[in-house]
């Protein structure tokens, strides 16, 4: 399909961003082909999904995701915040995730570390994506250089990596070739035509990140048929490609 959707978050636009309840919204709609989800680790090892680093925004918890059991994170309220329909909807594990996504929708998971913090995050995630045998319907991406160069060390490059930044610089094909990157999630206001063929010229596959009204989503399907639109809310981009008459 051309400008491929990615549901940030899952439909955050809809649900509490990286629930099942978001995810499973963007999955059940047969035009989103992605959804991107965060991932860190629990205070037992387990890969979770949550965005924030602290519990507070997004959860009725306090204190960081690392401190807690991924039992403890379930049984969160990460639903509450958004909506009281959600009430209930807990921090899930990725496992979660993988069971309703296989076969149906494919994932770009951002592993959420500096390095520091969770310094094995990449090996359980994707020793997890492989038990799931998810291997190509996934892409592990990270604004830490080193974190994607390890995956991609550790799997042999049987799983895709991406590099995200919000900043632009020209020497990004070489940098992601060095890291045996062929993925790049990058804010969109960063990009223009020039940019995206130069990636695309070095093989790599372009995501912009996050425009969430539909002008901005026409002006980007402009630059490039093959540039992917990560937003939270999928209508408008559905709206947009209608409207540009390329749907």
């Amino acid at each position: 399909m051309r400008n491929s959707c990615v549901a940030h978050r899952g439909w955050s636009g809809r649900a509490p961003e990286n629930t099942l309840a978001a995810i499973q919204l963007a999955i059940d709609e047969p035009d989103v082909e992605w959804v991107e989800l965060d991932v860190q680790l629990s205070k037992d090892n387990v890969p979770v999904v949550i965005h924030d680093y602290k519990l507070k925004r997004t959860t009725n918890g306090r204190g960081e995701v690392k401190s807690l059991t991924a039992a403890e994170l379930a049984a969160l309220d990460a639903g509450s915040w958004f909506s009281p329909l959600y009430k209930g909807e807990g921090v899930p594990a990725l496992s979660q995730v993988l069971d309703i996504a296989r076969g149906r929708i494919r994932l770009n998971i951002e592993l959420k570390t500096d390095g520091i913090r969770y310094p094995k995050l990449e090996d359980y995630v994707a020793w997890l994506v492989k038990d799931y045998g998810m291997e190509d319907s996934v892409v592990l991406t990270s604004f830490h250089a080193g974190t994607l160069f390890n995956a991609n060390k550790l799997t042999g490059g049987s799983i895709r990596t991406g590099l995200i930044l919000d900043g632009w610089r020209n020497s990004l094909p070489v940098e992601l070739e060095q890291l045996g990157a062929e993925f790049l999630s990058i804010e969109y206001g960063r990009l223009n035509s020039a940019r995206i063929e130069l990636l695309k010229k070095a093989g790599i596959q372009v995501m912009a990140w996050t425009p969430n009204d539909e002008r901005t989503i026409r002006k980007l399907i402009s630059l490039d048929k093959d540039l992917m639109i990560c937003t939270n809310y999928p209508d408008r981009w559905h709206k947009a490609l209608l409207a540009a008459g390329v749907w």
